[in-house]
């Protein structure tokens, strides 16, 4: 069986879009594939975070991907930190980039452009710690989006670079890109991706949101003046939005969406939107409260932890072997 690795960055409470783009597909693939998926706690500290929160939005992590379907017996979730072979093989695999390809990242281009000056060395480098992630693992894929896909890539160029040096060691990882529900942009401005980290609640539907909640953002959806329910993401990419959504949750063909509310107004439109989003969500928000009256999050974390820890050491061992620091036997 193919392994597969991912993770997701609780740098705020999980979103639509992370469920839609990333937990349903990870529950899918746990059939298929040996799964291994983390949080990606050290990854949320490359720029500041209240403490508080930042436990708070681990914990419903943690507890919300048990929700969402994955499966203790058929996929190993752990927390990144538990594991601390993911920053040795970091510095190492540091050791084996170049500067300019840092200075490529996209992450770090947009922020330079947009005049930040207080980036953290953590932020520069964390596409190295990204590439540990999944070289320990010798992970076959990686489902990412499209906006992740070049640390995928550089994860492929860091790999064979390491292994042309010092022989074959790491497995270099395809990237998987989900065809719907890969990308769900914001509400209140559909050219930009919903964001568990965006200022503007408005735009995002969290996965913990109530149905109240739920309806009052997607009724208040920006949306366009052609009142034609049509999918065109670029000169209609509120009510695109809205039809990718609404094809994500119910696992049809966008041109199925469209067909059926082809006659509809943009209010009548919404309100089955938020309908099947409402549905979508309850009975994973039923699963969480349960979860959190028992120990299988913590449950879960320690086996995975015990399991992924098992394979990330043998890993660096060899790493370590392989560039001479190793001098045991």
């Amino acid at each position: 069986m193919k392994r597969m690795l991912s993770g997701i960055k609780p740098t705020g409470e999980l979103t639509l879009g992370n469920y839609l783009g990333a937990l349903k597909h990870f529950v899918n693939y746990q059939d298929t594939y040996e799964m291994f998926v983390f949080i990606a706690n050290l990854h949320t500290i490359t720029v500041y975070q209240d403490p508080k929160q930042l436990a708070k939005h681990l914990k419903d992590a943690a507890t919300l991907y048990l929700a969402s379907g994955l499966d203790p017996e058929k996929a190993t979730v752990f927390l990144q930190s538990d594991v601390l072979e993911h920053t040795q093989l970091s510095f190492i695999l540091s050791c084996n980039t170049y500067l300019g390809e840092m200075n490529r990242m996209t992450q770090y281009k947009d922020k330079v452009s947009q005049g930040e000056t207080n980036l953290t060395v953590g932020f520069y480098s964390y596409p190295t710690l990204m590439a540990a992630d999944i070289l320990l693992y010798d992970a076959d894929f990686v489902p990412v989006g499209n906006d992740q896909k070049q640390h995928v890539e550089i994860t492929r160029d860091i790999a064979e670079r390491f292994n042309n040096r010092y022989s074959k060691t790491f497995v270099v990882p395809e990237p998987l890109i989900p065809i719907a529900g890969a990308r769900i942009m914001s509400l209140s401005d559909p050219t930009k991706k919903m964001s568990k980290s965006d200022a503007d609640n408005k735009g995002v539907i969290y996965m913990l949101d109530s149905p109240a909640q739920i309806k009052k953002k997607i009724v208040a959806a920006k949306t366009d003046s052609l009142n034609k329910i049509q999918y065109d993401p670029e000169k209609q990419p509120g009510i695109s939005n809205l039809i990718q959504i609404m094809a994500a949750c119910q696992e049809v063909p966008i041109a199925h969406v469209v067909a059926a509310y082809e006659d509809a107004n943009y209010g009548t439109f919404k309100k089955a939107v938020a309908e099947v989003v409402i549905d979508t969500l309850a009975p994973i928000q039923a699963r969480y409260h349960e979860i959190n009256q028992s120990d299988l999050m913590e449950k879960t974390l320690a086996a995975g932890k015990a399991k992924a820890q098992r394979i990330a050491a043998k890993k660096l061992v060899e790493v370590q072997k392989k560039i001479g620091i190793e001098i045991r036997e």
